[in-house]
């Protein structure tokens, strides 16, 4: 099954948080909100648009501080997850979930002060074009993630149940170039890939994460790096 149709399956969204965000997941999910916040902060009163939003794990956390957000998705039975979570969290008035799809976004130039999608280009079949499009509705910034070609993660890749692109560094540069876009910060993470995380239990997975993010420091830990987050900005 392709990417775009096992992400839209009804039990697929019902099941997806706790599948990916429990256990040892909850590194994952930890992990990657504080890079979503250390890229987009201060979020209050400002206009975000999330693409890709998934079950709106980040639509809901910016929503929470005050951010003016929408979240888009392709799915609506992640969309109806969202709205679930919202309600739980007591932000459903305060924020906006809708269906479209990321090749066309219905919204004027310029639009929103940024623009960003988490877990996104691994299923995008024209990554070029997607951008584009979020530059398209951006005032200023565009923030993504990648998962590496060169790293662990390509060793399980095979086994997943979608389609999932991998991207060199000089891939993803030369599609935010492509696009207009000029980098203003890069951040790399998980030497050990998410699937492994995801397989074991939170007090197995503590010591791996620990070790995980001590040889991230060294001077190799970006090229081993399995997951990156480009932080971009519309070129002048």
């Amino acid at each position: 099954m392709k990417g775009q149709e096992w992400y839209q399956e009804n039990d697929v969204a019902k099941a997806y948080d706790d599948k990916r965000f429990s256990g040892g997941g909850r590194f994952i999910d930890r992990r990657e909100k504080a890079a979503v916040l250390d890229a987009l902060a201060p979020v209050e009163d400002k206009r975000i648009l999330e693409v890709a939003c998934g079950t709106g794990r980040f639509t809901v956390m910016l929503a929470d501080r005050g951010a003016n957000i929408v979240g888009m998705d392709i799915s609506e039975a992640m969309l109806e997850q969202g709205r679930r979570k919202a309600r739980a969290a007591g932000v459903a008035e305060t924020l906006s979930f809708m269906q479209a799809d990321a090749g066309r976004l219905p919204f004027p130039d310029d639009h929103f002060d940024t623009v960003f999608a988490m877990r996104f280009f691994h299923l995008a079949p024209d990554p070029g074009g997607f951008i584009e499009e979020m530059c398209r509705v951006s005032k200023s910034q565009v923030f993504f993630d990648t998962f590496n070609r060169y790293s662990t993660r390509s060793i399980y890749n095979w086994a997943l149940p979608m389609g999932s692109r991998l991207y060199s560094g000089r891939e993803a540069r030369e599609l935010i170039v492509g696009s207009g876009l000029e980098l203003a910060d890069l951040a790399h993470d998980f030497v050990l890939p998410y699937g492994f995380y995801r397989a074991i239990p939170d007090w197995i997975a503590r010591p791996f994460r620990a070790a995980d993010r001590a040889l991230g420091r060294t001077p190799i830990g970006d090229h081993l790096a399995s997951v990156s987050y480009w932080d971009t900005r519309i070129r002048e």
